[in-house]
């Protein structure tokens, strides 16, 4: 009973309805909100610093024409509701985080935006590292931290893969463990997983789960140094110990995609793909459990330390700590080490897709090229140094629903795409295509370096559970040849292309933006999800 109360007061004082009502006492109509955002360009609006109570910057998001109807009915609807339940619109959640102390520049949506919890998803934010009251936010991270995308690539083609497509399918499902709850076949000890968080993927490879090539394609090289497993709690530990190398459910999946389409043949043939209909696998996941408590225990901390050091916010949601303070570099060596257990997760499954690949086939891994074309995180913060007023600076980018997406000659990036730019990996939803983009010296301006992640919701899971069935989905994946292997049947619902946004029109935003470049299309022949 006691647990029962504590956790709907902490929901309660942590929800946007409280701040509403008890802090912020404001009402405006939709024609007086949008008469501080203004339209930039064709794929960009500005947030004027005063759309938000303590504004330090200003905001910007880049949506098209086709995007922006979603992104401002939200925010009608918000107006309708009184911002009574549920999240806040995500137009003023990037204008909340543009209230948060040490902001440098802007607060950024990026195309796929949509509510989440504190921080919008795909919103990105930089904090200057040597501003004394510069912030850290898990919101801005979100709960599953380092969730990310892996696409492997293959020298099979369409015509080899579609007359055992069903085979493969079952056979993936079969190696790779999925579901709310899932428990891995990766053997792991408490010792074990201590050394995974301290070490991320140079473990998978010590252990012998990973090719020593795997890491030079990972961001970080799939291992953040200042990773501190004493921070991870022990009940965040209890929680991931049994789930490395599982699947996990939501949004979460594993593809076998046939490339579409070639925009940029000098790219695409870097990253080994060399025509159409060659195949891919991409893997969608993250830090399990793990990295949701890990999350979760840092908003109790920083709720404290908001108090004891007078943190003043627009939504509690945004419960953040000074960089520097105690609460604050637990919570990033707490963080450093769940993104180092997501990536030894996708390592796992790596390596059980490599397995499932190599029984159906008859061959090994290697002869079938397997190799890791890229690994990106998009829920994670990071220290890098970006130019500030003409001037280097360290700055904690916080990058929540948004994909890390450097230049072409950044040092940071593999050898191999030094003349390309960095790969980006953007999932569609189930059933529809997926991109590999490239970072630009322009995103590297403009967005710190960062691009969109996924297509982003355009209605909630129960919404779509609602609205959909079970069998006109099935049916849907059926007509377009697609294979589904689903541990839970509402999930197929929730995940539908109807309840996401136009992928196709998310990415062709970050285009014509020159934040990234189209490089290679992909479709999905195969679907193995929660």
């Amino acid at each position: 009973y006691q647990r029962r109360v504590f956790f709907f007061f902490f929901f309660f004082f942590f929800s946007p309805s409280f701040f509403f009502f008890f802090t912020q006492k404001m009402s405006r109509t939709l024609q007086q909100e949008m008469a501080y955002i203004t339209k930039a360009s064709p794929h960009s609006y500005n947030i004027r610093h005063d759309f938000a109570p303590n504004m330090r910057v200003p905001g910007i998001v880049y949506v098209n024409d086709e995007l922006s109807g979603l992104l401002f009915d939200e925010l009608k609807h918000s107006v309708g509701r009184g911002d009574v339940g549920g999240f806040l619109p995500a137009l003023r959640q990037i204008a909340n985080v543009a209230a948060l102390p040490g902001i440098v520049r802007h607060s950024i949506g990026l195309p796929d935006v949509h509510s989440g919890y504190g921080f919008a998803i795909g919103n990105v934010a930089a904090f200057d590292m040597n501003n004394p009251e510069a912030i850290v936010s898990p919101g801005g991270v979100g709960f599953d931290i380092n969730c990310g995308v892996r696409l492997i690539r293959t020298n099979l083609m369409a015509d080899e893969v579609i007359p055992v497509q069903e085979k493969l399918a079952q056979m993936l499902f079969d190696h790779i463990p999925v579901g709310v709850g899932s428990q891995g076949v990766i053997p792991t000890s408490s010792g074990n997983l201590a050394e995974a968080l301290e070490m991320g993927m140079d473990w998978s490879v010590r252990e012998g789960y990973s090719w020593a090539e795997d890491k030079e394609h990972c961001e970080e090289y799939g291992r953040m140094l200042s990773a501190n497993p004493a921070k991870v709690s022990a009940r965040a530990r209890q929680r991931g110990l049994p789930q490395l190398g599982t699947l996990g459910a939501g949004n979460h999946y594993a593809e076998i995609q046939v490339v579409d389409e070639i925009f940029d043949r000098f790219a695409a043939k870097k990253m080994g793909i060399e025509r159409r209909g060659q195949v891919c696998v991409m893997i969608h996941s993250g830090s399990r459990g793990l990295g949701h408590q890990v999350a979760t225990d840092a908003l109790m901390a920083m709720e404290r330390a908001m108090s004891r050091d007078r943190i003043a916010v627009n939504d509690r949601q945004l419960a953040c700590a000074r960089i520097a303070s105690v609460e604050g570099q637990d919570y990033l060596g707490a963080m450093a080490a769940a993104a180092n257990y997501a990536w030894v997760n996708r390592a796992s499954m790596t390596f059980l897709t490599r397995q499932a690949f190599g029984k159906c086939f008859n061959q090994s891994p290697d002869d079938l090229d397997m190799h890791v074309i890229y690994d990106v995180s998009h829920n994670i913060a990071k220290v890098e140094e970006h130019m500030v007023d003409g001037r280097p600076t360290q700055l904690l980018v916080h990058r929540k629903g948004a994909t890390r997406a450097f230049p072409p000659h950044h040092p940071l990036i593999p050898v191999d795409y030094q003349f390309t730019g960095q790969p980006v990996l953007i999932g569609g939803t189930m059933g529809t295509c997926s991109y590999v983009l490239t970072g630009t010296e322009t995103g590297f301006v403009e967005t710190w370096g960062s691009t969109c992640h996924g297509a982003g919701r355009a209605s909630s899971r129960c919404k779509a559970r609602k609205n959909l069935s079970y069998q006109d989905v099935l049916s849907f994946l059926s007509d377009h040849g697609i294979s589904i292997r689903v541990a839970s049947p509402k999930l197929v619902m929730e995940e539908a292309p109807e309840s996401y946004k136009d992928v196709s029109a998310v990415v062709n935003t970050c285009h014509a933006a020159g934040i990234s470049n189209k490089a290679i299309k992909l479709r999905p022949i195969a679907v193995i999800k929660g």
